[in-house]
């Protein structure tokens, strides 16, 4: 392939294709051994759900959420792993290729790009789980009904690539200094699933954890993908703020990048 096809070394041209063609790359790795391919991006998702489901509507009476709630719970769980599938190989994007993150000159940025990349591609395409199970609650008392919020579904997905972008400039570097930091990242992630409104919206939460939620940027984020099958999700404050997190994240994940680039090179 000629330089003028792929764009001269250092531009932005050149960056985006081999950002693409190692997430290409990581996608083949991923599903060329794998039976059941395609269905793992989201069956983890599914079989979540069905989990949750279950305990909220037939073992507990539950009060939080809207009908259909398997539709309610599905759409915040789908991001929901994308972000945490990200982040947590963030906390190895460098020193699982720390040969080839030391010997090239390609920005070391990909390396994270190309997790988010990766990970987003697969959440695209179990996207059709929501229809699936929009198409299903047509069949119950409490059918989920779409409206114009579903124009805001591409705004959700660029905000939490912004999100997970900026995160990842920070989390990839500082676990190369403080190899702790892997597994501490894995049980932040494991409280953040329960202090995002991924089981529970965050109109259910009482009092100031309302106010609270706003500050969680995935709390707009998830809104915004709901709002289109729930109008009620439709809050401005909990998604202007959320939005305003995330590329002021981004903005801290770039200082931070910039700063411990040259120090994660030492180390790895």
């Amino acid at each position: 392939m000629t330089t003028a096809a792929v764009g001269a070394p250092g531009s932005p041209r050149r960056y985006l294709h081999s950002l693409w063609l190692l997430s290409a790359r990581d996608l083949r790795v991923r599903y060329a051994t794998s039976a059941l391919g395609y269905l793992w991006s989201v069956l983890d998702p599914l079989v979540m759900s069905a989990i949750y489901w279950f305990v909220f509507t037939q073992v507990f009476h539950r009060t939080v959420g809207h009908e259909p709630y398997i539709v309610f719970l599905i759409t915040a769980l789908l991001p929901w792993v994308w972000f945490n599938s990200s982040v947590s190989d963030f906390t190895k994007a460098f020193s699982k290729d720390a040969r080839l993150v030391r010997s090239t000159a390609i920005p070391r940025s990909i390396w994270i790009n190309r997790i988010v990349l990766t990970k987003g591609v697969e959440f695209l395409c179990s996207l059709p789980v929501i229809v699936l199970f929009v198409v299903i609650s047509e069949f119950s008392d409490r059918p989920a009904h779409l409206n114009w919020g579903l124009l805001w579904l591409p705004v959700a997905v660029i905000l939490q690539a912004v999100l997970l972008v900026g995160l990842g400039l920070i989390v990839a570097p500082l676990c190369v200094m403080y190899t702790d930091l892997e597994r501490t990242t894995r049980l932040i992630l494991r409280a953040l699933f329960y202090a995002s409104p991924v089981i529970y919206g965050v109109e259910d939460l009482p009092g100031v954890f309302e106010t609270l939620a706003a500050f969680n940027p995935l709390s707009g984020i998830f809104a915004l993908y709901r709002v289109g099958f729930f109008p009620e999700e439709w809050d401005p404050w909990v998604i202007g703020v959320g939005a305003v997190l995330c590329f002021a994240i981004l903005g801290l994940g770039l200082w931070v990048f910039t700063r411990l680039e040259r120090p994660i090179l030492k180390e790895l």
